[in-house]
């Protein structure tokens, strides 16, 4: 087709999604019909996908299944005490054991080699509007029965900052639930999250929750997975000059925020999902963590030969040379976590740098690492994320970046960026609902931790006030 053709416009709206698997020629066609129509239609360019947004749908499971069939019909508490029960599956079952053993240990911090490095973190003024979140989790408060307040509220130094966990099943049924809330309460629970987050992380959240929501219609588990399958809790009293806090967790997302005046830490902070993207219903066209792995890649691939040797630390996704003992706490690879180190109740694992030193990286390939970053700090208000990206920068010198498995375009992987003040990781899983038994693009966890016992602003709290 020269670029004279001539091509007929369409009768009516449409939407174009392109995919990054599109062949070369396909993607000159689709460029030539923007030109022709941008002036005439409105183009929706929904998604620079990693694939089609319906590949996972190769590996829909059978719902027929009595693992599917028992579980439609169960509540939250009823599945996970038949999961106990049952100890099915048997993975997942001994690490949530693994987990109950690390919550027994005494909140330390992730660290590089087992000693704090002190002095990282310091009190400043973010700018955060902290007036605003306090009037609405007031507002949220001022709704809420006795035993409800009582069911949200822990002490600022209350263990349960460190309970939270993503796996579907309900194993700490703490603080409030969103989906056992009047509609009036849960909306409220969310200007919580709206009011503390910037609007572009509030959108992700929401875009994780409706992807829950998602997996739950495709799995007919509206009553395991939907939106509201989170919990809300409350630590310390809401003041807008003395810290407290909370904490959301569920399915594929967990975040936890300490707010201190004007000064915020979001962390640890798992934003995942199965899949990636909804691609029908009432959110048709919702996407998260493409760019996380779009920048990862972009990175990767932009290194030298010698370079890209030296950051991928395993060839392959799960590779003999990992450590697989069966001991959970030390493990490199777990059919759960698979290859990331810093998911929950990993408070205080050891964590080496590993991979290459970013201050080994041109200006452009530093600018990446930022971006990447940027994209795990979302949900930071505006100057508190330009002062945490500064922050970042600023221990370039003492930052990694490692890398497991290929790096062409279809490839799966693991990334981790780690520094003394931050650790991010990315990682494509294998199915848990799906079928896929490799790893796949439509399967992700990303986490965040802030090391060296910055996690739940414990750097920033006093004796009395620190997470057991």
């Amino acid at each position: 087709m020269s670029s004279q053709a001539h091509v007929p416009p369409p009768q009516g709206p449409w939407k174009l999604v392109t995919v990054n698997t599109a062949p070369e020629r396909a993607k000159l066609l689709i460029g030539q019909m923007i030109d022709n129509f941008k002036e005439q239609y409105t183009i929706i360019h929904a998604a620079n996908v990693e694939g089609s947004a319906s590949a996972f749908r190769e590996y829909l499971p059978d719902l027929s299944t009595p693992r599917f069939q028992v579980a439609k019909k169960q509540t939250p508490y009823e599945y996970f005490d038949n999961f106990q029960k049952n100890q099915q599956p048997p993975w997942i079952y001994n690490l949530t054991k693994t987990w109950e053993r690390l919550l027994e240990e005494p909140y330390k911090g992730v660290t590089a080699d087992g000693n704090i490095v002190p002095n990282l973190f310091k009190a400043q003024d973010e700018g955060v509007p902290i007036a605003n979140i306090v009037e609405a989790v007031k507002t949220l408060l001022d709704q809420l029965t006795s035993d409800q307040l009582e069911k949200v509220s822990y002490p600022l130094n209350a263990k349960e900052w460190r309970a939270w966990s993503n796996p579907e099943f309900l194993l700490r049924p703490f603080g409030l639930r969103l989906e056992e809330v009047n509609d009036k309460i849960s909306a409220s629970i969310l200007a919580v999250l709206e009011a503390t987050f910037s609007p572009e992380g509030y959108q992700k959240a929401l875009a994780a929750m409706r992807i829950n929501h998602f997996l739950g219609e495709v799995c007919h588990l509206l009553n395991i997975m939907n939106k509201e399958s989170y919990n809300f809790l409350l630590f310390g009293e809401p003041s807008t000059d003395k810290p407290w806090g909370w904490s959301f967790y569920g399915h594929h997302l967990c975040l936890s925020v300490f707010l201190r005046g004007s000064q915020i830490v979001i962390s640890p902070t798992f934003t995942g999902a199965e899949p990636n993207a909804i691609d029908q219903g009432e959110w048709s066209g919702t996407q998260i963590l493409n760019t996380e792995g779009d920048l990862g890649l972009k990175l990767m691939q932009s290194l030298s030969d010698e370079l890209k040797a030296r950051a991928q630390i395993f060839k392959l996704m799960r590779d003999p040379g990992m450590l697989q003992s069966g001991d959970l706490t030390k493990d490199r690879w777990n059919q759960d976590d698979q290859r990331h180190l810093c998911g929950a109740f990993r408070d205080n694992r050891i964590v080496p740098m590993e991979g290459i030193p970013v201050s080994e990286f041109s200006s452009e390939q530093q600018q990446l690492v930022l971006e990447i970053t940027e994209n795990f700090v979302l949900y930071l208000p505006e100057k508190a994320r330009k002062m945490r990206l500064d922050q970042v920068k600023s221990h370039f010198d003492q930052t990694y970046f490692c890398w497991i498995g290929g790096w062409g375009n279809d490839d799966p992987f693991y990334y981790r960026i780690q520094s003394p003040v931050i650790i991010v990781e990315f990682d494509h899983h294998s199915g848990v609902f799906l079928t896929n038994s490799e790893p796949a693009k439509f399967h992700i966890h990303t986490i965040l931790r802030t090391p060296n016992a910055g996690d739940y602003g414990c750097a920033l709290r006093a004796p009395e006030e620190k997470v057991p």
